[in-house]
């Protein structure tokens, strides 16, 4: 099968480069990169372009205009992009380890989408990854990450590379398997066939509502939380706000109680929802 990877991106070309890194020394090879951009600048343009003459990744930039943060919109014109049968989707601010995709890819069955899981550095930890620290898997191991600005905590069991043991921390995880923008996959038709995401949404669990539809068709998500795991770089979020998130809630909580499948805002739209 084909796979695509799509990240999503705006203005952060020094923590994309690291990411890029991530997928350069990646167990599973065969997949293309589709960088879904929200509008960003000059400099994360040179940066995917210089990368795109220069790497052995099949890397396809998807941009529009900068118009506020419109993640929903950008994943769905790079969803429509994409070439895979299988998409695992990520941000540009997530450096997964070398066995993510080939985790999402191992783990992909008809019936259900990927649920996997994130670790949030602090700044200083973020700041320090070099890419030898990436290709070498140092930035994956607790001991590099304590003596680089991490606390201690029990948390750092995400980066266990027992099989054994994630398989069963993923059972045992009251978390909820979740489409989760930093770290879920599923198969093409799927999402086409719930629309893509919600673009009247903004910051704030718009990337959750798209499991919601999927679950509601009787799509069911699968915990890999301690499997597929990728470190989430730290930064500052003015996109957020309490109103986005409010009429998020509510969006979300329409979906579940109607068992709505489909959007009339997604990747295409009614003529309704284009005259809103």
């Amino acid at each position: 099968m084909k796979v695509s990877v799509i990240l999503s991106t705006y203005n952060q070309p020094k923590w994309l480069e690291k990411v890029i890194w991530g997928y350069e020394c990646q167990s599973y090879k065969d997949f293309e990169l589709v960088i879904a951009d929200d509008g960003s600048g000059p400099e994360t343009i040179e940066l995917i372009n210089r990368y795109k003459q220069n790497t052995a990744l099949n890397i396809v930039h998807v941009w529009h205009e900068d118009r506020g943060f419109q993640k929903s919109e950008i994943l769905n014109k790079a969803t429509k992009a994409s070439q895979g049968d299988y998409l695992i989707f990520s941000d540009g601010d997530c450096i997964p380890r070398q066995d993510f995709v080939a985790t999402h890819i191992s783990n992909a069955k008809p019936g259900f989408f990927l649920s996997g899981g994130y670790f949030m550095l602090p700044a200083e930890t973020s700041s320090a990854i070099t890419k030898e620290d990436i290709t070498s898997g140092r930035a994956f191991q607790t001991k590099w990450l304590y003596s680089n600005g991490l606390k201690r905590t029990y948390k750092t069991l995400k980066f266990t590379t027992s099989k054994i043991l994630q398989k069963l921390l993923n059972g045992l995880t009251p978390t909820k398997a979740t489409w989760n923008g930093h770290s879920s996959s599923g198969w093409r038709k799927d999402i086409i066939g719930v629309n893509g995401f919600n673009e009247e949404m903004q910051y704030g669990g718009q990337d959750r509502e798209l499991g919601e539809r999927l679950v509601n068709c009787g799509i069911i998500g699968k915990q890999i939380r301690y499997s597929a795991v990728c470190i989430h770089l730290d930064h500052k979020r003015g996109y957020k706000t309490k109103e986005s998130i409010s009429k998020n809630k509510k969006i979300r909580q329409e979906t579940r109680t109607t068992g709505r499948t489909w959007t009339p805002h997604g990747i295409e739209k009614t003529e309704e929802a284009i005259r809103s």
